[in-house]
Order: C-alpha cells, then structure tokens, then sequence
C-alpha cells in the first residue's frame, strides 16, 4: 500500500490564474465564434507562457492554472498577455470583445503527479476574481519579489477577505498596463479605492509656440522630473511611458486622477521668446481639480540642458514640501489616521519652524506612527531630525542626550535603508556637532551621492565649513542650496548659517543681512534671535538687539547663555575665538547668565 502512494511534494511557485471575464455571456451570444476565439488567444498567449519559462499546468474551459519559477517572469508574462489581447481587441464590437483576467500568487503548493494544489493556488485563483476585466491583480508576497523590477506601476487594493481563505491578503492591481489596454479597447476604468499617498504624475510639458527644437527640452522635463520626484521618500510616481500616452491631448484632470488612480498631477508648459525660455508649472489636486501651487521660471537661453537641470532640481524639491503639506492636510481630516497620516502631520509640524513648542509637536506625531507601525523609517527619520534640531539650535540642557539618540535612530534608519540620503544627512549633522566635523562631511558627501539635487545637504557643507574656521566658504554652499530649492522649507536656518559665516569673519553688518532674511522668512527660529541680538549689540545696535532677545525669549523661555555655552560643537581656534565674541554680544543684549 505505502508504495502506491503517490508522493506529495511541496515548493515554492509563482501561480497565476487565468480566466475570460464574461465567457458564459458571450457562449450564449456566439457558442462556434466563441470557441474558436478562445484557441486562437490561447494559441498565442501559450507562446508567451513558454517564452517567459510557465508550465500550463490545466486548463478548464476559459480559465489557465500556471506556474513560473520566478514572479518576475510570471508577472511579465501576464503583461505580455493583456497587451496581446488589446491589440487583438482592436476593431472588434465591445460586446463581443474577450478580456482575461489574472491573479498572481506567490506561496507554497503541493505537488501531485503534474497538478498542483494548496492555498497558494486558491489565493491565485481568488485574486484572479477580483481583477477588472483586462486587468491584473497580484498578492503582497508577489509584490515585495516585483516591485522595481518590472516595467509597471501598482497601486495598492489593500487588505482584502478573499472567499474560503482564512486571512486577509494584501492586493495590488497593475495600473499602467490597465490604462493602456483600457485606452486601447476603449472602456472606462473604475476607480481604485484610495490612492496611494504621494501618488503623482507628470503629464507631458507642452511646448507653447509650436517650435519643434524646444519639444526635446520640454520632453526632457517632464522625463527628468519624473526621475527626480520618484526620489521622494514614498512617493508613487508614474511611469514616463504612461505619461507620454497623453502628449497633446487635452485632458480632465480629475478622469485622469481616476485612470491612473493617483492623487496629483505636475503640468506645465514651455515657451521660448528670442533669447529667453519661460516654463511654467502647476501642481492640481485630482480628486478636485484644486490648483495647489504654481511657479514660473524666466530665464536667458544658454545652455538648454544646465537650464533644465536647474529647473528640474528645483521643482523636485519645492515639490516635496508642497505634497508632504498636501498630505498633512488631508490626514487632518482622517477620522482614523494610520502611520504615514500620524507622519505627515509631524513633518509639517516641523517645517513651520524650529522652537521648543514645535519640536515637541512634531515629536508627539512622529512617536504615535511609531506605535502604529514600528517600522515605520519616514516616522524614525522624523525623530531623528527632531533630536538633531533640539540639540542643533540649543533647546535643551540635555544636548548630547539629544543627538545620541539621533544617532540611534538613523544607524537603524541606515541599517534598513543604507541608500536614504536624508538619513546620511542628518547623521552627517550630528557628527558636525559632537565634534565629529570630517566624518560629518563624509556623511554628507555619501549624500549627495545618493541625490545630487538635496540642497540642504550643501547647505550643511556650508555650516561645517564654519565649524571648522572657514567662514568664508560658507556663503558659497548656502547659495549652491538656494539654487537648487530658493524656497525650502528650511532656507531660514540656511540664511542664519550664512550669517554665522560672515561673522566668523568680523563682518557683523553683512551677518546682520543675512539673520533678518531669515527671520524674515520664518520667525518661528529661537536660535535665529539670540544670534541676531549678539551681532546687533556686537555693533553697538543695543535697543534691536534687546527687541531681538525678547523675541527669542518668548519663543524659548529657557535659553540661557550657560546652555549656549555647553553647545560648542568643534575645538577649532577660529571658531571658538567667534563663540567667546557671541558670548559677549548676548550679554550686551541682555540674555540670561543661568
């Protein structure tokens, strides 16, 4: 008896599902017709299946069981499917149009003779029910082998209750090849239940004027961009070759949103005038329609490809600012807000300004998506620039405290993710200020590596410059950062690094210039105060810099000149000559001793 037993194995396969949506429906319309449909598809999809490695394992009327060795293979090869079957839909009636729908699954199966059975086939074969029609739905444990390997975009379904399976399953739905086929054979497509956060695409720059010479300039952006913003920690941007299916056409911004199942859209336009080259662009809600933020660039025509590089750097990282602001919006208004909501309100938090108040604000969010999800690395980030703030502009007695917990954070930030350039940043920060300045800009230079347009990354070049006795280079780096973001949402302390430069240099009117630009742009900056009344009362300006102590003092109660003196961050002689002479202006200014 034992050695009749048919041996069950086991494995771990790609499984896909396959079946035509709608089969009975069109038996009943046109049984012959339908048939021979259905061998002639099949005959063209089995090649397919057999180019990319699959094993048809049965057939059963109008659906497939397969399976793959690889995801990679077994999602390409459904891509490949769906595009097929399009262009054979094309000319044929709606109504008599065959559309398969595949779901992919990546589990473990038993093996019997040439079937294959178990759970990972029956998810397979449940999310092939709850594709769309010409669609493809994938499961999570699939997702995490494909994502950024294959040449589509996902947009994420959820936790779904699959009938007969005892857990929830995470699904994806490929998005860009949908539209495509749907474009094609000329159906609407339902909406996607929520968006994923950060989701954006950028449409195709028009080029205002018809000169053909500027349309590779305006493809050019619009490819940059999208490279650029798909940097964004989170971000979910489609692909060019999805973008580019709308080039010269006008479109409603809210279908598009739909279509691509995105929540906003970058458009723009280009335009050249003699000598000059104006781009325009705009940032559109697309649930909406709501314009978000507007910018134009007017510029001399010198060189096309340094212009667009410009342009392209500085809109990623305006960009990143308007969409996390977007997404903190929007997560006010969740009645029950997950980790990333929880996150995105803490980073706006923390971009209206650098105080004891919003430090502690933003901390309290960042901690509460911890506790939702652990795991979350945008969250630890968070608490990191949160330490390193602190610490960085004298909030606290506990400053060392501060920026060891900083280093905490981001070495298990960099253990998950050792390609994050934020986190490279900010531990190049703490490095600078626990005397540590060549390993901080080490730190920083791994950054820039990682993204040659972080403007504050030169920013903080610029401040190391200072902390080690070379002022005068600093106002350099801080306009490199200017450049590549004028409007950050941190160009205040940028302008206070560049103030402490021109001091280090004994320049207090020219420090004095840059402190006001900063406080200008943001007043929510204790350190920015204290540092202004020092350089007032240094030049004999005793009634402004009592007017500028008061208001650091409102913003941070207990500052003192004791705390002050407890932060110096290097040993450098030149620096620590500038300390003794901040140290005198805040007394003349009327800041606390103790």
């Amino acid at each position: 008896m034992e050695q009749n037993r048919i041996r069950v194995e086991r494995r771990l396969s790609a499984i896909m599902a396959a079946d035509v949506a709608g089969y009975s429906r069109l038996m009943g319309i046109d049984e012959v017709g339908t048939a021979r449909s259905l061998r002639e598809h099949r005959a063209v999809s089995d090649a397919l299946v057999a180019k990319h490695g699959g094993r048809i394992v049965k057939t059963t009327g109008d659906g497939l069981l397969l399976e793959f060795a690889s995801v990679v293979d077994a999602v390409e090869c459904a891509v490949a499917v769906q595009g097929v079957m399009a262009e054979r839909n094309m000319g044929v009636p709606q109504d008599r149009r065959m559309l398969f729908r595949i779901g992919i699954n990546l589990g473990d199966i038993l093996i019997e003779g040439d079937d294959i059975l178990g759970d990972g086939v029956n998810v397979a074969a449940r999310l092939e029910g709850i594709a769309e029609p010409g669609g493809i739905c994938i499961s999570g444990s699939a997702y995490d082998q494909v994502r950024e390997k294959v040449a589509v975009e996902f947009a994420d379904l959820g936790e779904r209750s699959l009938k007969n399976i005892a857990r929830p399953v995470r699904a994806f739905a490929v998005v860009r090849d949908r539209l495509s086929l749907n474009m094609q054979v000329g159906r609407a497509i339902p909406s996607l239940p929520s968006a994923p956060r950060l989701s954006i695409v950028v449409l195709p720059f028009a080029n205002i004027g018809g000169d053909p010479e500027q349309d590779y300039f305006a493809d050019g952006v619009t490819e940059s961009l999208t490279t650029d913003l798909s940097r964004i920690s989170g971000s979910f941007v489609i692909a060019c070759n999805t973008a580019f299916t709308f080039k010269g056409k006008a479109v409603d911004v809210k279908q598009v949103g739909r279509e691509l199942n995105i929540r906003y859209l970058l458009e723009g336009s280009v335009q050249r005038s003699g000598n000059r080259l104006r781009v325009n662009v705009q940032l559109v809600d697309a649930g909406t329609g709501n314009h978000l933020w507007a910018e134009r660039f007017d510029k001399p025509v010198a060189d096309l490809f340094d212009m667009q590089d410009e342009i392209v750097s500085r809109l990623a990282n305006t960009l990143d600012a308007q969409l996390i602001a977007a997404e903190a919006r929007r997560a006010e208004h969740s009645p029950n807000p997950d980790s990333m909501d929880l996150f995105f309100q803490g980073r706006a938090w923390f971009n209206k300004g650098l105080t004891p108040e919003l430090m502690t604000q933003a901390q309290t969010f960042f901690q509460r998506a911890l506790t939702l999800d652990p795991g979350n690395i945008d969250a630890m980030l968070g608490l990191a620039m949160v330490d390193g703030a602190v610490g960085a502009a004298d909030m606290t007695d506990n400053r060392l405290a501060r920026f060891a917990d900083a280093e905490t954070t981001l070495s298990k930030v960099l253990s998950l993710a050792p390609n994050s350039p934020v986190a490279h940043l900010h531990l190049g920060l703490v490095f600078m200020l626990t005397k540590r300045p060549a390993q901080g800009i080490a730190e920083c230079e791994q950054a820039l590596a990682l993204d040659r347009n972080s403007a504050g990354t030169h920013g903080l070049i610029g401040y190391a410059k200072y902390l080690l006795g070379r002022g005068g280079e600093t106002e350099h780096h801080i306009n490199e950062a200017f450049r590549l973001s004028p409007r950050d949402t941190i160009a205040h302390v940028w302008m206070l690094w560049a103030g402490l430069g021109k001091a280090q240099l004994n320049a207090g009117t020219e420090a004095v210039a840059w402190m006001h630009r900063g406080l200008e742009a943001n007043r929510n900056f204790s350190a920015a105060h204290f540092h202004l009344a020092a350089e007032l009362a240094l030049l004999g300006e005793l009634d402004q810099a009592r007017a500028a102590v008061q208001a650091g003092l409102a913003l941070d109660p207990s500052f003192t000149i004791r705390r002050f003196r407890a932060g110096t961050a290097t040993d450098d002689a030149i620096y620590l000559a500038g300390r003794e002479r901040n140290y005198e202006g805040l007394r003349m200014a009327g800041v606390p001793e103790n």
